[in-house]
This record gives structure tokens, C-alpha cells and sequence, in this order.
């Protein structure tokens, strides 16, 4: 018995250093500059958001919540860099949403399907059944 709390013990104290370190590869801050470019009678447009990462998760803000304009981006970093984010925001302008729904102060979602490097990363926009969405992409930088 007194063996096996020995094993479990040294285990323990060889592979936890080697769990935290993976959560946190990611981590520090990050600036995330969205891109979309313009569709249709959709105006195009490119947002600078800081973004941080911390034990492994992603978020980044823009405006002001609660107020038009305002985005959400957050989720997990997988160890191996992948990540599904969520993005939730108000709209700002007609000018610059898709869809019959979308008017000034409306809220809006999408997924972004991520993929984190050592200090960079890239990402695209759920599209869904491409009618309504188009194609933004997202470029994430280290600090």
C-alpha cells in the first residue's frame, strides 16, 4: 500500500508541471484584428481588438458592452492550438451587418474555428449556410 502511494505521488509530481505548462503555452496578450471584407451591399471593415490569453482561455472585447458595436470573442485553446471561440456582439450599423434581422442594436452570434501557433494564429468565421454570413478571418499576434 504504502508503494502505491509512493507511485502515485512521484507520478503526480512528474506529469502535473507538464498539465499546467500546457494550459498556459498560450498565454500573455494577444491583438486580434478581424477582417471583413464587404458583400454584397455590405459595407467591408477591419477591428483591432486586445485580446488576452489566461490558463488557456481566449477573450478579447471591442466597444463597449452593452452599447452597438460591441463584440465578445471568447473560448478554450486546445494544448495543440485548435480552438472553437464564440463571438457575440451588437450590431452598430446596418451598413455593416448581413441579413433581414440585422439592424442597429440587434445581438449576433458566430463560432470561429481557430488555430493558435507559439506567438500567432489565424481563424475564420462559421459561415453557416453562407446566405446571410461572409467570410471574416481573424489574425492573432502575440505582445
Amino acid at each position: 500500500m504504502l508503494k502505491a502511494v509512493r507511485l502515485l505521488v512521484v507520478c503526480a509530481l512528474v506529469f502535473l508541471p507538464g498539465l499546467l505548462i500546457a494550459g498556459e503555452h498560450f498565454d500573455g496578450k494577444w491583438m486580434t484584428t478581424l477582417t471583413c471584407p464587404a458583400k454584397g451591399n455590405t459595407e467591408g471593415y477591419t477591428w483591432k481588438i486586445p485580446s488576452v490569453i489566461e490558463n488557456g482561455n481566449f477573450r478579447g472585447e471591442h466597444g463597449t458592452a452593452g452599447e452597438p458595436g460591441y463584440l465578445l470573442i471568447g473560448g478554450t485553446i486546445k494544448e495543440d492550438g485548435t480552438a472553437k471561440l464564440s463571438a457575440n456582439g451588437i450590431v452598430a450599423s446596418r451598413e455593416y451587418a448581413r441579413g433581414v434581422f440585422a439592424h442597429k442594436g440587434e445581438d449576433y452570434s458566430y463560432d470561429i474555428k481557430a488555430q493558435f501557433k507559439d506567438t500567432t494564429g489565424t481563424g475564420a468565421r462559421d459561415q453557416g449556410l453562407g446566405i446571410v454570413g461572409r467570410p471574416c478571418t481573424f489574425d492573432f499576434a502575440k505582445q
